[in-house]
């Protein structure tokens, strides 16, 4: 049996949603394209506006010393897509917390002048895997105690 070292599955309760498991479209490609679970809207962006928080229905597994990265797709910022926090980094401990099983989001504003209308299945960002270092003196030790934003302390 081979061991899993990194990679997607459907988060809990997207089971019977036909969720995509991402995929890269080029031999050469770093990022995993991952689509949209729903249809959405991003409404266009005003002051105040909170970021619209798509779902993707997955979780992504990898080794301790690694984590992995939500980025926009180089067409994003043409279409008015800007992600809210520039890029989303996700640790390896995120995957199957008891808040949401570790599915993510991707989190955008539409800096366009009207609406943007997603649709399930729009390839919405994408997934690169990378490994992490440690400085000399490192002494982490705390364990996540929930989902998204819980280590924000």
């Amino acid at each position: 049996m081979k061991v899993k070292v990194r990679g997607f599955e459907v988060a809990k309760g997207w089971e019977d949603k036909n969720i995509h498991i991402p995929v890269r479209k080029t031999a050469h490609s770093a990022g995993y394209d991952v689509e949209a679970a729903e249809d959405i809207i991003i409404p266009k962006f005003v002051p105040g506006i909170k970021p619209t928080l798509i779902p993707t229905g997955l979780k992504a597994y990898c080794q301790d010393d690694e984590c992995y990265l939500l980025l926009n797709r180089s067409s994003g910022p043409k279409k008015g897509f800007l992600m809210a926090n520039g890029i989303g980094l996700i640790d390896s401990d995120y995957y199957g917390n008891s808040d949401n099983d570790g599915h993510f989001y991707f989190s955008y504003f539409n800096c366009g002048d009207h609406d943007i209308k997603i649709k399930k299945g729009d390839v919405i960002g994408q997934v690169v895997f990378t490994k992490y270092l440690l400085c000399d003196n490192d002494c982490a030790s705390g364990i996540r105690k929930g989902g998204f934003g819980s280590t924000d302390l």
